[in-house]
This record gives C-alpha cells, sequence and structure tokens, in this order.
C-alpha cells in the first residue's frame, strides 16, 4: 500500500489509501435512479449505425450504447460557476488536486418558519432548511475545524435517497442564506450535498445558495464577476452511516465534460495519526 501523509491543522494524518468509500450514486441507465426537477430518466441505447447495432443480444459483435442524461438531474455530479454565468468555466478545470482535507458532517434540517434563519425567496409553509446553527453545531461536534471540502449528511439518512424521485411528497430541504453565507466564512472550496440542489427546487430563478457560495451577485451573469470560481458545489452524494463524523482525505474525480456540470465520483479516505 502506498504510503500517503496529510498535514491538516498541523496535524500528520496517513491516507488509509486502500479503504477509499465511494459517495456517489451508481446511475443505472436500465434500473432505479434519482429523479429532479421533473427531468426525463437517463436512459441507453444500442447503437445503430446501417446495419450495424451496439447489442450482443441481439446479435451485434459488440455493446456498444448511446447514453443520454441531463447531469443536473440524473445523480451525483459537480458544478461550476459555470452553471450561472458565461463564458462557460468547464468544471473539468476545477478540483484537480490529487487529495482535499475535507469534513463530513451530519445535521438535521429545520422547519424554516422554526428556525430564525432566512432564504431568498422567503421559504414557503412546509419549507425545511439546513442551517448555519445546525452546521456550526455539526462541526464543532466533529472537533474538527472546517476545511476545503465539506460534506453535508442529511438525517435521517435513509438507503431511499439512491432512487428518490423529488417530485413527489414533501419538498427536500435547502440550504438558508445564513448556511450558505458560514460556508463562504469558513472557506469552504468543495461543497458536497446530498440534497438535489442546495437551493429550492423551485426558486424563481434565483439560486441564492449557488450565487453566495461562488461570489456572484444577483444579476450578475458574467463568470469574471464572480469572487470564488474556483469553488465547486457536488449534488446528490450518498454518505453511508458507516461513515462517522470527522476527517477524510477526498478524490473528486469529474467526469471530463467540457460544460457546467458533469457527473462525478467522489472518494472518501479515512486517516490515521502519522
Amino acid at each position: 500500500m502506498t504510503d500517503i501523509v496529510l498535514t491538516i491543522d498541523d496535524r500528520r494524518y496517513r491516507v488509509v489509501s486502500d479503504r477509499g468509500t465511494d459517495i456517489s450514486l451508481p446511475l443505472d441507465f436500465h434500473g432505479d435512479q434519482p429523479a429532479h426537477f421533473g427531468a426525463p430518466p437517463a436512459t441507453a441505447a444500442p447503437l445503430h449505425v446501417g446495419e450495424f447495432i451496439g447489442d450482443t443480444s441481439q446479435g451485434g459483435s459488440c455493446n456498444c450504447e448511446t447514453l443520454t442524461l441531463v447531469p443536473h438531474c440524473n445523480g451525483t455530479h459537480t458544478e461550476s460557476v459555470g452553471h450561472l454565468a458565461t463564458p462557460l468555466l468547464s468544471v473539468s478545470q476545477l478540483a484537480v488536486e490529487a487529495l482535499i482535507p475535507t469534513l463530513l458532517v451530519s445535521v438535521e434540517d429545520e422547519p424554516a418558519g422554526d428556525c430564525g434563519e432566512t432564504a431568498d425567496p422567503r421559504p414557503r409553509s412546509g419549507d425545511t432548511m439546513i442551517t448555519a446553527a445546525a452546521l456550526s453545531a455539526a462541526v464543532q461536534r466533529s472537533g474538527h475545524r472546517p476545511q476545503s471540502g465539506l460534506v453535508i449528511r442529511t438525517l435521517p439518512n435513509d438507503p431511499g435517497k439512491r432512487a428518490r424521485n423529488y417530485a413527489v411528497g414533501a419538498p427536500p430541504p435547502y440550504l438558508s442564506s445564513q448556511a450558505a453565507e458560514l460556508l463562504v466564512a469558513w472557506q469552504v472550496r468543495h461543497l458536497l450535498v446530498d440534497l438535489p440542489s442546495i437551493d429550492r427546487t423551485h426558486d424563481e430563478g434565483r439560486l441564492s445558495g449557488h450565487r453566495r457560495f461562488w461570489g456572484l451577485a444577483q444579476g450578475d451573469s458574467l463568470a469574471g464577476q464572480a469572487t470564488r470560481p474556483e469553488a465547486t458545489i457536488t449534488e446528490m452524494v450518498f454518505a453511508p452511516n458507516r461513515l462517522a463524523d470527522g476527517l477524510y482525505a477526498m478524490s473528486l474525480q469529474i467526469a471530463p465534460f467540457v460544460t457546467d456540470a458533469a457527473p462525478s465520483r467522489p472518494l472518501l479516505f479515512p486517516l490515521e495519526p502519522a
């Protein structure tokens, strides 16, 4: 096993590189998958070119499928500020660090009307939010400082998140304005959540949480206006309960698509004192 040592907050840690946990959602093009914002499911079909068919079960010489997906809605994906601004900043140019010091914390959402925090636009009846107060308490419980990477696991952490249709039932939680501002104050550069979006699903197109995180004011539409263009947001992860809150080394693997969002595969590696 390769011996990798990281220094985090003046402490040395050995990366347990043979015990990584993939916290992405496997995207099954032929089975159950998560759904968000009314987007169609990701699909796969055999390639047809002339007499060739890319399906061995139909007599083809090999399997070769055409894949159709909406990265923002069909599973784990990482976004750049190009989600909101032009010219396009390809997400494949970001998170190029080999290993990113990352803190995993677990939080419960709170009824928006009772939490004392706000959102833009104003929360609706029945909305729930991930608050700055809950994040602060979770970080304090972890016994560590916020890191460049932060994974937010919402409770309860049921396996149904792996293939949830977010258009059905209660709307998913989202970050309060204060929570988004706190992440910036903590200098979190790579945010990962197990939600379909850090903003309310239907928020009048404001995406205020995204804008706060990237440092892009309402109305600004140029990537050069963002104060944090190097930051990334990864949505629809799933951190299994066997992973304790605390410090990890993360490899954030992003498909090399030249686009604002691409499927991604975050790996968390445990750390040991070195």
